[in-house]
């Protein structure tokens, strides 16, 4: 096992050796943990074997991180937290510490410089997004303002503990990359097929790749004013977007005909029901920057229908279960339509079913 005082060496793949910034603490006892309790939402303390004991406070990101609240964030973990911080895959902070005592100084640090503790337990933890317009090269909106706006509205039910079981949030800027599934999820939703600038095509694109990227064989090679091009069969096309990255000319992004879609029931843990696939339950939702108050207004629906009705442990896909979805649809006074009904068979009906990968 590496140790700060002796590094791997550097290597031209992978990522950097992580234990050489682990709490002293950890590194000892790593791997013989024993068990861990909440002793305050957002904050939690693991107990080792050994009898040692370390607590992490975390701590809300806005996931988009300038330089100058980056060099904050890190002042606060040199000054409270023995140095040592740790990003979670939600963007969350956690900050380490090895003594009880320091745990209300450091809180009181965090949120003297206006971020928030919490997204531990039975709450709505930190949306996990994609990049959107900031990074990603085939957005079709921008999921990091998505997020800000949602979590703003939502952070009481970060802070606190009072949901039935925990809730995880993502979000999508496209149909076909990130984003995942979660109890909640809000995706793009592309209603019209691509439109195709046929002057570029045979400039930009390789067309067998895109030929074989579309997943219902809509799109064919074509001659177009002289020029190779491609067509789309807009009876097949299921707008998902695929064509787009191997061919920015097939442009599927519209400003009016891109819309959001909401999304429940994904959970990939099977600790108390099997795996399920989220299931569509909102669509056409207007694409509505800055603050996106329609698709906002759903969720905090589904939100509080969810934390009045559940049973203590249910998942939102174990509590959509016992009351079925007509009941679902109902108490939440959201509309069903003929685009709720599942009539697509292109894919296994146990597709990813449990654990255990079957084809």
């Amino acid at each position: 096992m590496a140790t700060a005082s002796t590094p791997r060496s550097p290597i031209e793949s992978g990522c950097p050796d992580g234990l050489q910034y682990v709490h002293p603490v950890m590194l000892k006892n790593f791997g013989n943990w024993d068990y861990h309790v909440r002793p305050r939402p957002g904050v939690l303390c693991h107990i080792a074997k050994s009898g040692d004991k370390i607590w992490t406070v975390r701590v809300g990101t806005q996931r988009i991180l300038d330089l100058f609240t980056l060099r904050k964030l890190c002042d606060i973990g040199d000054d409270f937290a023995d140095g040592h911080i740790h990003f979670t895959l939600r963007s969350n902070l956690e900050y380490m510490v090895d003594k009880e005592e320091k745990v209300a100084p450091l809180i009181e640090a965090v949120e003297k410089e206006g971020f928030i503790v919490g997204g531990t337990g039975n709450s709505v933890a930190m949306i996990s997004h994609t990049q959107g317009w900031l990074h990603c090269d085939i957005p079709g909106t921008d999921a990091s303002g998505v997020v800000k706006s949602m979590m703003d509205e939502l952070i009481d039910e970060f802070k606190k503990e009072e949901m039935p079981n925990r809730v995880h949030i993502t979000t999508s800027c496209c149909q076909i990359n990130c984003g995942g599934q979660g109890d909640i999820a809000i995706n793009i939703q592309h209603t019209k097929p691509p439109k195709i600038n046929h002057d570029l095509v045979s400039n930009v694109c390789e067309r067998p790749s895109v030929v074989a990227r579309c997943p219902v064989a809509a799109i064919r090679p074509a001659m177009v004013n002289g020029k190779a091009s491609l067509e789309v069969d807009e009876k097949k096309c299921i707008c998902c977007g695929a064509c787009y990255p191997p061919c920015p000319p097939m442009q599927i992004n519209d400003a009016e005909h891109s819309k959001l879609a909401i999304w429940v029931g994904g959970n990939h843990s099977n600790a108390r029901s099997k795996p399920s696939f989220q299931k569509l339950v909102a669509a056409g939702i207007p694409n509505n920057p800055p603050r996106w108050p329609e698709a906002t207004a759903i969720v905090k629906r589904i939100l509080k229908v969810y934390k009045e009705s559940a049973r203590e442990w249910e998942r939102i896909n174990d509590w959509i279960d016992r009351i079925g979805w007509a009941r679902f649809f109902e108490m939440t006074n959201l509309p069903f339509t003929k685009f709720h009904i599942d009539n697509w068979r292109g894919a296994r009906k146990s597709l990813n079913a449990s654990t255990h990968i079957r084809f």
